[in-house]
């Protein structure tokens, strides 16, 4: 288990620097193009096995336990150690990773995102996936910033060279946004290392604040909370998402919204619940309120994008719905409970998977169509995809449903668990404050139904009249790529146990104090 876990960190680190030197004779196939794009699938696939043999040794009774542990001494004069693990919480979001990126190198295999060499895509998209990995299986502070910083540069040449029109503009917003988030994310570590004598998290959590003043903790969680809520995106520190996901190819759309949105919500639940308790209850009502504010905000914008006559793009309103869905997981764990907090856990892998889905799915309707420009794709009667290409309207209803929240679906748990929540939040916190904000929050998912509505009648309806162009529906590797996704929504919506098993015993012995 030790060796499998360093292993999936290590592979597509290993992996991109093999990309880059030139393919063997032998394994060139037809060009050197293809060699690095088989190449990639390759390393992808293998960490994606390797996390499916995790996940499978795992000890199911024992999830709130760190399991597959390494703990090396790297740096002795400032005390940081490697040290990894996983547990019922990092789990799931490591398999969804490995998931993620193994089926977005399938996908670029067989259509390749315009840009320059394919070598360099590759090498960058398992840097990429190597960081972001890393995040979701260190358990010390330094090494924690350092895979949280080591996707920055990756995202950006991806978003820079191979988006779309606007993306160097896209690409800048975005590095500069989340590089000033960690610089005062990175005070904040150091704060909690110095003060509380380690950076090893496993300690930290089990002291519970213990040896962290009030102050001290206020402080961080300010100066972390600022960092990790640029990532997740919060509102409004969300600015640079639409740009970023507009302009990005299809696979750094789904990685972006898939993954790294997710590694600021797991800082809020690996570091801050249990390090600085005290310090996360002095600021919930406002994460609270930030997040209702963002459910609301992000649903408005949705529905006024859908309009006909608005110009709106449907890669920026897929975009902008997630400040909204991320708005349900930031609002359940700032209920500082075990039901929040396990709500929003699902609702991170929830998110994942629909909005992937549905990223890969715009992705192809800009390769019929040429564009994602909703009016557009619509004309004035409709696109009428559901007569021009059935399978492929199908899933795009199936997305937009699943997005919405609809009850046997992934999304539907966690943002009733996140209300639920907030109807009876922790102790100490104003249950009229967190009332209303579940309120805002019910009002967000009736907003929600409303734009996934209006973009399903826009673009799976209409006229189809004989003299429009024939449109291909799925093709064979876009069904490899998308299979997983919807199966996996599906039976997340039907058997949400098999999720909430893994993480609630581990949130409870967060919330706990490691006890």
């Amino acid at each position: 288990m030790q060796i499998l876990l360093a292993a999936i960190v290590v592979l597509p680190l290993a992996g991109a620097v093999a990309g880059l030197l030139p393919a063997p004779p032998g394994l060139k196939g037809k060009n050197p193009d293809q060699a690095v794009l088989r190449h990639g699938v390759t390393v992808t696939g293998a960490v994606l096995a390797l996390s499916v043999a995790l996940a499978a040794g795992f000890d199911h009774d024992r999830p709130a336990r760190m399991q597959a542990t390494t703990d090396i001494s790297w740096i002795p004069a400032l005390g940081i150690r490697i040290h990894l693990g996983v547990d019922g919480i990092s789990l799931p979001l490591l398999v969804l990773t490995a998931l993620l990126t193994f089926l977005c190198a399938l996908y670029s295999y067989f259509k390749t995102p315009a840009g320059p060499s394919p070598k360099a895509f590759v090498a960058l998209l398992l840097l990429l996936e190597s960081g972001t990995l890393a995040s979701f299986a260190v358990l010390d502070l330094m090494l924690f910033f350092l895979a949280f910083e080591m996707v920055l540069i990756p995202m950006y040449f991806l978003i820079a060279r191979w988006g779309g029109e606007g993306r160097e503009r896209a690409a800048w917003r975005f590095i500069l946004y989340t590089l000033l988030g960690s610089v005062v994310m990175l005070l904040g570590l150091l704060l909690i290392g110095i003060k509380g004598g380690t950076f090893d998290m496993v300690a930290l959590a089990t002291d519970n604040g213990s040896n962290l003043s009030h102050t001290t903790q206020v402080v961080a969680v300010l100066a972390i909370g600022v960092g990790l809520a640029v990532k997740a995106p919060m509102w409004p520190l969300h600015s640079w998402l639409p740009d970023a996901h507009t302009a990005a190819p299809t696979a750094g759309s789904v990685l972006l919204a898939g993954v790294l949105l997710k590694m600021g919500t797991y800082g809020f639940v690996r570091i801050l619940l249990p390090v600085t308790p005290d310090g996360v209850h002095t600021f919930a009502p406002y994460l609270a309120a930030f997040a209702a504010v963002g459910i609301v905000y992000g649903s408005l914008v949705c529905l006024a994008l859908a309009r006909r006559g608005a110009g709106g793009d449907l890669k920026r309103l897929i975009a902008y719905s997630s400040v909204g869905h991320m708005g349900f997981v930031l609002l359940g764990i700032a209920t500082l409970t075990p039901t929040g907090v396990n709500g929003a856990l699902f609702a991170n892998i929830a998110h994942g998977l629909i909005t992937g889905l549905l990223f890969f799915l715009v992705g192809a309707l800009k390769d019929r169509y040429g564009t994602s420009d909703l009016d557009r794709l619509s004309g004035l009667t409709g696109a009428a995809l559901y007569g021009r290409a059935p399978r492929l309207g199908g899933l795009l209803a199936f997305g937009a449903v699943a997005s919405l929240g609809l009850p046997g679906l992934a999304g539907f748990w966690g943002e009733m668990l996140a209300m639920f929540a907030s109807f009876r939040p922790a102790d100490g916190l104003s249950r009229p404050a967190f009332l209303t904000f579940m309120a805002l929050a019910g009002l967000g998912t009736l907003l929600t139904a409303a734009y996934m509505l209006v973009v399903v009648r826009r673009v799976c309806m209409g006229e189809k009249r004989d003299e429009t162009p024939a449109l291909a529906d799925v093709r064979t590797y876009e069904f490899a790529a998308w299979t997983p996704l919807v199966a996996l929504t599906v039976l997340a919506g039907l058997w949400p146990a098999a999720l909430l098993g893994l993480t609630d015993p581990a949130v409870q012995q967060l919330l706990a104090g490691g006890n």
